[in-house]
């Protein structure tokens, strides 16, 4: 494996009661472009009567949250308004920019839970937009080499995704939804920094093995990397232009300016009209931890 290629260990954490594999951001690396958080969650499966993931009311600035689903089903409802189920080969994209609150919660019947959630940095220009929620039932999917494509956002191969985006970045994922092994040649931007985790199965990146939740970090000037899947096995390839300043990451905002998280912090905490009302959950709404490191 490329020397300069960095692999990198998810951490196991707790979200809405279940544990998940978090693989940015940890002390190894914080941000890959503007994607700055990456966690995995399942596959599981929940106890029979089981409630499974849910994650009360909280806040967001400056970023848009990403859920790729794979299978089972998410609702989600947000301060706008919003409710929307998330089925698998889906994907819901929220933009908070200046602001919002939003409520996750697994669909009674659907045991089965497997999903990526990212977070993508919004640009400076950008951190204080209208917020949004977005849903995209259809994505452009192809095949390759015995490989199955679906581009999550941004372009690759001549295809185009419709998901907002604010900046240059790709999320792209592989399945081998064959019966044998099958090996595929994948084009980088070489202006890109990526990230390579496999959600299941046997996934190799130049011959090596990827250990149990380990990201594989590539970057910049980074042509191209040979993926070999195992039957059944898929990987999350995201990638975008490497941040040019400092990224502030803190509980659930994100900003450019500290100050602005902490007056993020202070406006949630005293119920502060910017993140309004998410109306139809059944729960107590998230506080925020104390401020440190801000």
């Amino acid at each position: 494996m490329t020397q300069q290629w960095q692999r990198i260990p998810s951490r196991i954490t707790d979200v809405g009661g279940i544990p998940v594999a978090r693989a940015i951001p940890v002390k190894e690396r914080r941000t890959i472009g503007p994607w700055c958080f990456l966690d995995h969650i399942g596959p599981t499966r929940f106890a029979p009567g089981a409630r499974g993931m849910n994650v009360g009311p909280h806040p967001h600035i400056a970023l848009q949250t990403f859920t790729w689903m794979l299978s089972g089903e998410i609702l989600h409802r947000d301060s706008l308004g919003s409710e929307q189920i998330i089925r698998p080969g889906q994907v819901n994209l929220m933009t908070a920019g200046r602001g919002i609150a939003h409520t996750e919660e697994s669909v009674a019947g659907h045991p089965d839970l497997h999903a990526a959630q990212l977070w993508i940095a919004l640009p400076e220009a950008h951190q204080d937009a209208q917020p949004r929620f977005d849903h995209y039932p259809d994505l452009p999917r192809w095949q390759e080499d015995g490989i199955a494509l679906t581009l999550l956002i941004g372009e690759h191969g001549g295809h185009l995704a419709p998901t907002l985006r604010f900046s240059a970045l790709i999320g792209l994922d592989l399945h081998n939804d064959g019966q044998t092994e099958s090996t595929l040649s994948l084009p980088l931007d070489p202006q890109f920094e990526h990230g390579l985790l496999p959600l299941q199965g046997e996934v190799a990146a130049s011959g090596q093995s990827f250990a149990h939740e380990e990201l594989l970090y590539l970057p910049p000037g980074t042509p191209r990397v040979e993926l070999t899947l195992a039957p059944g096995a898929r990987v999350l390839v995201i990638g975008g232009e490497p941040l040019a300043q400092a990224l502030q990451i803190w509980w659930n905002f994100v900003s450019f300016d500290r100050e602005a998280i902490r007056t993020a912090a202070a406006d949630w905490e005293s119920g502060h009209p910017r993140f309004g009302e998410v109306v139809g959950y059944a729960g107590p709404r998230l506080s925020a931890p104390p401020l440190t490191g801000i």
